[in-house]
């Protein structure tokens, strides 16, 4: 097996943070930035793998057909988020190495997390946010458990930081239909941009749904009822047409590549002009090259073509597609959600007009 270590000191990692969220770096400063944030990110990938090993144990007693995936977060979104909290160093940011699970209820959910809180763990708990009990004003609910990672036999991974979401199907779908919809907009709606009213949608949407689990009212939802959250986004939905087109995006992927065989890693590729994906598996030995090849697709979308890059581990790529419909142009699991909520409403009887 071949790792990769960082072999920057912290502090040049959060030079290169530094460089890479400035407006005017020279060339030379942006490669070598972008070289230290390559190995910097790919460095997270043997904590992440032991994280997967125990995630997937824990989930034996909680949910056997959950999903798990982890991934390298993306080189844009890491500039995007060092831009966005200017204070923020580089080695703190705690989602570089993401690892995410998706289980069937909302029980399902605290079991697990009330097992990473009560059993003995040998990496640190830093921080823990609750987007299910207090979910964000975009609908966004999850959650997120962010850890030190700690390993006497390895430490030079030791202190790299590792964030473990975990949520609903439900939760996944809509999270997955925020995205994909962000990508054909070219807004990162999921970011609080783009249009109000996509964001007030989704909002809508994600307060139905957390009616349908019986959590915590999305913020702005509070005191409203199931069926008045219904008529607003049945309203939005005859507005904007969102399923039409969210289903149009699905069926305008009519050529997916791909390869077969497993590999360790992949390296997906969304072309939004053509709405085709494309999909390599690198073996768990060739993740130095793996991440090369991200950085080489990720310098092409910074010179304007429209091409969203990220590079994955999921198991097979049947796992993969479920775990990661979004860049796959699957929205189906969320458009089925609001037209069966459509469908009970109007099974429901009458009501009022929507204009």
């Amino acid at each position: 097996m071949s790792f990769v270590f960082p072999k920057f000191e912290r502090s040049e990692v959060n030079r290169a943070g530094r460089v890479l969220a400035s407006q005017d770096p020279t060339p030379a400063e942006r490669r070598w930035a972008g070289d230290v944030l390559a190995n910097w990110r790919a460095s997270h990938a043997y904590p992440l793998n032991t994280f997967q090993a125990t995630l997937r144990f824990r989930l034996r007693k909680t949910d056997t057909s959950a999903i798990v995936a982890q991934r390298l977060k993306r080189a844009p979104s890491v500039v995007f988020k060092l831009r966005r909290f200017p204070t923020m160093n580089l080695v703190q940011m705690q989602d570089i190495g993401g690892l995410r699970t998706v289980v069937g209820s909302i029980s399902k959910v605290r079991k697990l997390e009330a097992n990473y809180r009560d059993n003995s763990f040998k990496h640190v708990l830093l921080n823990s946010k609750d987007y299910i009990s207090s979910p964000k004003s975009d609908g966004y609910r999850s959650v997120h458990l962010v850890y030190r990672y700690v390993n006497r036999s390895a430490r030079r991974y030791e202190g790299l930081l590792l964030e473990l979401q975990i949520r609903t199907k439900l939760q996944h779908a809509w999270a997955t239909a925020v995205e994909a919809m962000g990508t054909f907009l070219g807004e990162a709606l999921k970011a609080g941009q783009g249009p109000a009213a996509w964001r007030d949608f989704f909002a809508t949407a994600s307060a139905a749904i957390a009616h349908v689990e019986a959590t915590s009212p999305v913020p702005g939802f509070e005191g409203r009822s199931k069926e008045d959250i219904l008529d607003l986004l049945a309203q939005a939905e005859t507005d904007m047409r969102v399923l039409e087109k969210l289903n149009t995006f699905a069926i305008a992927a009519p050529k997916i590549t791909a390869v077969k065989g497993v590999g360790s890693y992949h390296l997906i590729v969304l072309d939004s002009a053509t709405r085709t994906v494309s999909l390599t598996p690198f073996a768990l030995g060739d993740l130095e090259r793996a991440t090369v090849e991200y950085s080489k697709i990720e310098d092409r979308t910074q010179h304007g073509e429209p091409i969203e890059a990220v590079l994955v581990s999921a198991g097979r790529v049947e796992a993969l597609r479920r775990a990661y419909p979004n860049y796959f142009l699957d929205t189906q699991s969320f458009v089925g959600e609001i037209r069966r909520l459509f469908a009970e409403r109007d099974l429901s009887g009458p009501r009022r007009s929507r204009h």
